[in-house]
């Protein structure tokens, strides 16, 4: 099959791009959850400077690989098989069908997770302390779904 360069050129960027974030996400959960991440550390944010960097940096390297990989990566390589990029709900439902994604129902609930830690955690430090635990248990997911898209684009020569 004959790529697109334009398609062949945005896939390799992206490629590059998740594979950066990926270490760089699972650099900042390795310094945040080196030991469990409890509400006393939540309540500590606004005078502990260094945990509230981690902290944010957490929430941002997670929330930005997700986006990479299912708003960005995920359509253009269902362009470059010829696929009908769609809505984000049908790309993932594609992706998971793939086996790409190990389940789009997961994937969605890592958007929401990625929202709440976002909005949430000003208010509320229960409701952050649970939120990056459970994004925590997903960065595992979220890693192994971007190796299996690069493993997909590898695979087919395309970086």
């Amino acid at each position: 099959m004959t790529l697109d360069p334009k398609i062949a050129l945005r896939l390799q960027f992206l490629a590059r791009v998740v594979r950066k974030e990926c270490q760089h996400l699972a650099t900042t959960d390795d310094r945040l959850f080196q030991d469990e991440f409890t509400l006393d550390h939540a309540k500590r944010l606004e005078t502990d400077l260094d945990l509230a960097e981690r902290v944010e940096a957490f929430v941002s390297r997670f929330s930005r690989l997700q986006d990479t990989v299912g708003d960005k990566l995920l359509p253009v390589l269902l362009l470059a098989l010829g696929e009908r990029s769609g809505a984000a709900i049908d790309n993932l439902d594609r992706a998971e069908r793939l086996g790409w994604v190990e389940s789009a129902d997961d994937w969605l609930a890592m958007r929401n997770l990625r929202n709440q830690m976002v909005h949430e955690y000003v208010e509320d430090p229960a409701v952050l302390t649970s939120a990056l635990q459970t994004g925590h248990v997903f960065v595992q997911a979220l890693i192994h779904t971007a190796d299996r898209v690069l493993a997909e684009i590898r695979q087919r020569g395309w970086m």
